[in-house]
């Protein structure tokens, strides 16, 4: 990876060969730029990412198709380059999709050497285009061969694009408890009164162009591997030839007294988040438990509830995932914004008046006043159905998959946050992850593998999480690390953390440190180790920090 990026270039003279049809500007130099660089330049006002790599130049979009953020700045690595915000990857010469959490490639522009001077010309027709469906393909007649995908969340829609853009000719169903298409869960908790509309990942048109049936409201109550079939709540019967099992988690209730009464909340779907906006506005606001979700929820609400409580049952939030450091830093951001903090604590029951929630006792014996009650103490996996059937399980009940995301029973595959898969990245150990872009990953390899294009799962969790307007950026799996190498300074609200672990870096976390998350997570992929030493020098030329 180069740690130099030349300086954004801007020339206003045109190609005399410039057609109607297309905008031609030279945009610098043939010297300005090295191989294994990239910079952002102008084309008739419009940015463009221009990257040379093995000799050859190309020019592509420069906004990530993921929530648009300046490619330029984030890593160039090879033939990829990869988002600074959430560590999308893209060919640089092809522009398209190699890593998630993005969609969609990039749109691809004509780059010419002549006279020393490099040109790029943009189709005018396609001038405001800012990402590529990748071309696809629909179901074919005659072809008698059913994929079956239950959950409507990232793997199974990933799984069924994959399968289309491979020229997979026969039925895909994919069916859903939900009563929406498949959409953008992250944001629930960012962008709390969302409308449904706008964080739907495919519109309906989509779905019917390239034959993929999609079955809402519709809930898997048992699987027969042997018979190929799903018995539904309907108590319709599907049958399969491939099976992908994506049905996700749902969140855990408190097992205390009051857990029923109203303006108890816990946030799965979109009317349920904008449900917890409109209870909290102006009213007292107690928030269970200390995840990354928890902590989004009581940063959203700031400036809406009249006040807002976490108690939490360990000392400091995200205690066993980013560290005490960050835990105490995030605790300290938000206790200056006036939320409170129980830690060391758990509920031990609610009280409610005329059934709703009036107060919260906690098992040290305060008692916190609360209009709602938000419950975010974690997950367990929606895999009952599965009980009876030979899918096998571990002891959590998350079902074990491994490299090709295939279960113990041969063309049944599970993805997403049920299953529980080898992490290349850790030596192959089995980690459960409920990441948003592992989950596109699984439905990927899953697809690839029941086309028998034999594929490993090989990305690297890239994680990010939003707290007051800025965003905190992970990449690696962290589990185990014995310390942490910190760059910058917590209380800057800047910073860049190494987790170490056996003297290398295993997992990295930073705020307004770009795109240093994305350059481990790059090199993380690439298997070539950042050792302790190399974390700890002054010379982070690696990082491409900007």
């Amino acid at each position: 990876m180069s740690g130099t990026k030349p300086p954004r270039q801007e020339f206003s003279d045109s190609d005399p060969e410039d057609t109607s049809e297309e905008l031609t500007n030279v945009v610098c130099l043939e010297s300005d730029l090295k191989d294994g660089q990239m910079m952002e330049v102008e084309v008739g006002r419009h940015t463009v990412l221009l990257a040379r790599s093995e000799g050859k130049y190309s020019a592509m979009g420069n906004q990530c198709t993921h929530y648009g953020a300046p490619l330029s700045k984030g890593v160039i690595s090879g033939n990829t380059v990869r988002c600074p915000w959430h560590g999308a990857c893209f060919n640089v010469h092809t522009g398209d999709l190699e890593e998630y959490p993005g969609m969609d490639g990039l749109p691809c522009h004509k780059v010419k050497i002549q006279n020393s001077k490099v040109y790029v010309s943009i189709n005018k027709k396609t001038l405001r285009q800012q990402k590529r469906i990748k071309s696809m393909g629909a179901a074919v007649p005659g072809v008698d061969h059913t994929i079956l995908l239950l959950g409507g969340g990232a793997a199974s829609l990933i799984c069924a694009e994959v399968l289309r853009q491979e020229y997979f000719g026969g039925r895909i169903i994919m069916v859903t408890s939900d009563e929406l298409l498949p959409y953008d869960k992250t944001r629930l908790s960012k962008v709390m009164n969302v409308e449904s509309d706008t964080i739907l990942l495919r519109r309906m048109e989509f779905y019917q162009k390239y034959d993929i049936e999609v079955w809402l409201r519709k809930e898997a109550l048992s699987v027969d591997t042997d018979k190929k079939t799903v018995t539904f709540d309907d108590s319709s019967v599907q049958s399969y030839d491939q099976l992908l099992i994506s049905t996700g988690c749902r969140a855990k209730g408190l097992n205390v007294p009051g857990m029923k009464l109203d303006n108890v909340k816990m946030l799965e779907t979109p009317e349920d988040a904008r449900q917890i906006h409109a209870a909290c506005l102006g009213c007292n606001v107690v928030l269970v438990g200390t995840s990354f979700v928890g902590m989004e929820i009581a940063s959203y609400l700031i400036d809406k509830a009249s006040s807002i409580t976490v108690i939490g049952s360990s000392e400091l939030p995200y205690q066993n995932t980013l560290g005490r450091e960050i835990g105490r830093a995030t605790m300290m951001m938000l206790s200056e914004k006036n939320v409170k903090f129980h830690m060391n604590d758990i509920v031990t029951e609610i009280k409610g008046v005329d059934g709703k929630v009036k107060e919260v006792v906690l098992k040290s014996g305060k008692v916190i006043p609360a209009d709602v009650l938000i419950v975010g103490i974690g997950v367990k996996p929606n895999s009952e159905f599965l009980r009876g059937s030979k899918i096998q399980m571990d002891s959590r009940n998350f079902v074990t998959v491994d490299k090709y995301m295939r279960t113990n029973v041969p063309g049944v595959f599970c993805g997403g946050d049920l299953a529980t898969f080898p992490l290349a990245m850790a030596k192959n150990q089995l980690v459960n992850i409920g990441h948003w872009q592992m989950a596109q990953a699984h439905g990927r390899i899953a697809a690839l593998n029941m086309l028998d294009k034999q594929s490993e799962l090989s990305s690297v969790p890239f994680y990010w999480t939003v707290l007051l307007g800025t965003t905190i950026r992970y990449a690696g799996y962290g589990e185990g690390y014995t310390e942490i190498v910190l760059k910058g300074k917590l209380e800057d609200k800047k910073f860049l953390a190494f987790y170490i672990k056996d003297n290398e870096v295993i997992a990295a976390a930073g705020l307004n440190y770009d795109p240093g998350v994305s350059a481990v997570a790059e090199r993380l992929l690439t298997g070539k180790v950042i050792t302790k030493e190399e974390a700890e020098s002054d010379d982070l030329s690696w990082l491409q920090l900007s």
